[in-house]
């Protein structure tokens, strides 16, 4: 019997995907483990390898295919045995109900039956208009329309003053309500067209959205539509923190380890997190989740958008193992190679565009957690120190904070003790 190979789901919210490249054609034998296609989710390109033995009999869905539902079936095999032949492809779907609707539609429709014009309908009530009779003798004979003439005799009687004055064809007040009912049956001219987004003669190239970038889009419209932001800042003297980390970068040489600032302020965040555990928690509608351990996801910049590949477990890990997986992720994202369980979760985000010259801005929360710490440069400023005005090392610093689920005196809480830890940098050590 042929097996019908579908879409995986590749990751535990992926609805659909991109099929970017089938590695087999029609006619190879494939055995268990072997990879099948190049599957693009909302994050990642992931391989998907063949459970079954067989001989790859059609392909039902060519490389490049654009958002393929997850069951949908995108290959046929041929099992061990069997003829390739036999394994005949998936009958087609019906033909849906709007293609009937349509045909349907395009038959010629029966003629609507005739409508009385108002001139007939006149002449059926001309017998309750009032009127004299001779004033009805006048109308007839000049073939005047009664229903059309204003009576100026008693209760407004028509009488042979005003059809002698009056002309064939004279327009009424009640003539265009009669007309009213065959103008509503005319269809209304369609609506102008929306204008564009853009103008078109200037010279533009238009990119189809990858899926990642979708999922961007559709994310951070939903965190700021629909969390309510608070943001918190706090400047920040990063001297003895700069000191320290050329220390550890002299201790940790012969390792091959090299620290930056960014692995520094990752174990500053969860070690806070840890300090303020009210601010280590999503909100989940009638629930407040709160977390014992922090996992900090750190935001990457890859040529297909921004992925936040997650530091688990921070808090307790030694800055040179942040430091080495660190860098391992982030190369990996770039590459397009994350597995979903390493960027998927996390229960708090830092952001940093310090190495860009960006000295304060406001991130946007990645839901379903419920803060994330924005990251500028690090710059000469003058600062008071020991009491006097000196020149320092300072970066600004901003926590954007879900309202719904953290106090502002809590975040503050959180942005004090992030303070405390860069700028005391021993005791994220300890």
């Amino acid at each position: 019997m042929p097996i019908n190979l579908k879409m995986p789901a590749l990751s535990p919210t992926m609805e659909e995907g991109t099929l970017a490249k089938w590695l087999v054609k029609e006619g190879d034998t494939v055995a268990s483990g072997d990879l099948l296609a190049e599957i693009e989710t909302d994050k990642a390109t992931m391989e998907f390898e063949a459970v079954d033995e067989g001989v790859v009999a059609k392909i039902l869905i060519p490389a490049g295919t654009d958002n393929v539902k997850v069951g949908e079936i995108i290959a046929i095999i041929a099992a061990e045995g069997e003829e390739v032949s036999d394994a005949a492809p998936a009958p087609a779907p019906s033909p849906a109900p709007a293609a009937k609707e349509e045909a349907a539609a395009s038959a010629p429709a029966p003629a609507p039956a005739a409508t009385p014009t108002p001139a007939s309908a006149s002449a059926g009530d001309e017998n309750r208009i009032k009127a004299s009779p001779l004033a009805k003798r006048i109308a007839a004979a000049k073939g005047i329309d009664l229903a059309a003439i204003k009576g100026t005799g008693p209760g407004g009687r028509i009488v042979k003053a005003d059809v002698e004055d009056a002309k064939p064809g004279q327009a009424t007040a009640a003539a265009p309500q009669a007309a009213a009912a065959p103008a509503a049956a005319t269809p209304a001219p369609a609506p102008a067209a929306a204008p564009a987004p853009f103008t078109t003669d200037i010279p533009h190239e238009a990119s189809k959205l990858s899926n990642m970038r979708k999922t961007i889009a559709r994310r951070l419209t939903e965190a700021k539509q629909t969390i309510p932001h608070i943001y918190l800042t706090v400047d920040i003297q990063l001297d003895k923190l700069l000191k320290l980390r050329g220390e550890l970068n002299k201790a940790l040489e012969a390792q091959g380890v090299k620290l930056s600032v960014n692995d520094l302020l990752i174990k500053a965040l969860a070690k806070s997190l840890i300090q303020v555990p009210k601010c280590n928690v999503s909100f989940a509608g009638d629930q407040l989740i709160s977390y014992s351990r922090a996992d900090i996801s750190v935001a990457v910049s890859t040529p297909a958008g921004l992925i936040t590949p997650i530091i688990v477990g921070a808090e307790t890990k030694a800055v040179g193992a942040i430091s080495t997986e660190m860098k391992e992720l982030a190369g990996r994202a770039k590459d397009g190679k994350l597995q979903p369980h390493e960027y998927q979760g996390g229960t708090a985000s830092l952001s940093n565009m310090g190495m860009f010259g960006i000295k304060h801005f406001e991130a946007v929360i990645n839901p379903p957690q419920a803060m994330i710490m924005a990251i500028g440069a690090g710059e000469k400023r003058p600062y008071i120190v020991d009491d006097a005005l000196g020149i320092a090392t300072v970066m600004s610093a901003t926590g954007s904070f879900d309202h719904r689920a953290i106090d502002g005196a809590d975040g503050a809480q959180l942005m004090a003790a992030f303070k405390d830890l860069c700028e005391n940098p021993l005791g994220m050590l300890a």
